[in-house]
């Protein structure tokens, strides 16, 4: 089951932002991004 959630611009960029800082500290510990990235750059399309 799928689920579709609307958020408006403000929330996505909360979103993104708590992403970044995700992807961000993933790095820092030597760790994968490969899903985080894809997130970050499906919000961003959304726009």
């Amino acid at each position: 089951m799928r689920r579709r959630f609307k958020f408006d611009d403000y929330e996505i960029n909360i979103i993104v932002r708590a992403l970044v800082d995700f992807r961000n500290q993933l790095i820092a510990e030597g760790r994968y991004t490969d899903a985080v990235d894809e997130l970050i750059l499906k919000l961003c399309s959304v726009k």
